[in-house]
């Protein structure tokens, strides 16, 4: 098959973007055709996102040859043009942009390489469990924006339990990935508006536990909202160092459990920092028990689910609606 990836964690990078090298390269070792766009760094909690009268640029990118465990971490540049191993035979490309955009941006590129027979968004670098997660993923959103542009796609994320990322375990996850992949792409449904949402956790053996179909946990925000008020003459940390920040609370499967909160004055003027409270969807999974998508993450195995992009409406009363 040819198959267009993309993601919304940038390109390689040990701290960032992990999974998406070995990924690709367990593609090719199927002998499928892999095509490449993603978006230049870190694109992570954007959604379905495009960004009205952005000058949207693509630049060629050759990957390394390593893995990104074993490469020199560039997680805070942008790779230049043309730059580490050009033994590759096709360029990546590198969109200054949203993981949507890119996704749109595929029938821009490749058509020498022929017709784009599926679109993988991913490996996330951490789950997309539950309505909380995948609402707000920008790789559900690329998924959904390629099921809106007519290709068949799939939405992948990676659940780490540590950050490790042993490269023994992360290629046998990248295994069961692809496994799971070509099966959907060969035996599953594929009506309109039809994608699946993969999560394979990042563990041992994880090609030797089940997979199992899940529905999504819808869930919400144990205080309706996830912003943290910061103390006055504070800061935030760039996008990098918040997203690590993040990285870190998600390996603790007890869940990060945010800031405390400032008094607050009248009429002053304030400012806050939006984090997931990862102890909300944990504890969610716990009450919903089994038969979601985060149950059968929790219990180390891999979770299918089949999704329609659209938002389709609830059944209720038909007809005029009498005021």
């Amino acid at each position: 098959m040819h198959i267009l990836v993309t993601n919304d964690d940038g390109p390689p990078s040990a701290q960032s973007s992990p999974y998406v090298l070995p990924f690709v390269q367990a593609l090719e070792s199927k002998g499928h055709t892999v095509s490449v766009i993603i978006p230049h760094t870190q694109r992570s909690w954007i959604g379905k996102a495009h960004i009205v009268g952005q000058d949207v640029q693509a630049t060629h990118y050759f990957p390394p040859s390593q893995t990104p465990a074993t490469h020199r971490d560039n997680s805070n540049s942008t790779p230049p043009s043309g730059s580490n191993d050009e033994a590759n035979d096709h360029p990546w490309v590198l969109v200054n942009s949203t993981p949507a955009c890119c996704a749109q941006l595929a029938s821009e590129f490749f058509a020498a390489r022929g017709k784009i027979d599926l679109v993988i968004s991913g490996p996330n670098y951490g789950r997309n469990t539950s309505a909380l997660f995948a609402l707000s993923s920008g790789t559900l959103g690329a998924a959904l924006e390629a099921t809106q542009c007519g290709y068949r796609s799939i939405a992948l994320s990676f659940a780490f339990f540590d950050r490790n990322n042993d490269p023994a375990v992360v290629s046998e996850a990248c295994t069961q990935g692809v496994r799971v992949c070509e099966f959907l792409a060969k035996e599953a449904k594929w009506e309109t508006a039809q994608l699946y949402s993969v999560n394979v956790p990042v563990l041992k053996d994880v090609t030797k536990r089940p997979v199992r179909w899940t529905r999504i946990l819808q869930n919400s925000w144990a205080k309706g909202a996830c912003f943290t008020e910061l103390p006055a003459g504070s800061g935030v940390d760039d996008a990098d160092t918040e997203e690590q920040s993040l990285r870190r609370q998600e390996s603790d499967v007890n869940g990060g459990k945010g800031g405390e909160e400032t008094p607050k004055g009248q009429w002053k003027h304030r400012h806050f920092k939006w984090a997931p409270k990862f102890s909300a969807v944990y504890e969610s999974v716990q009450k919903g028990g089994p038969g979601t998508d985060g149950w059968v993450i929790k219990e180390g195995e891999t979770s299918v689910t089949a999704l329609k992009a659209n938002f389709m409406h609830a059944e209720g009363p038909e007809g005029e609606l009498k005021l």
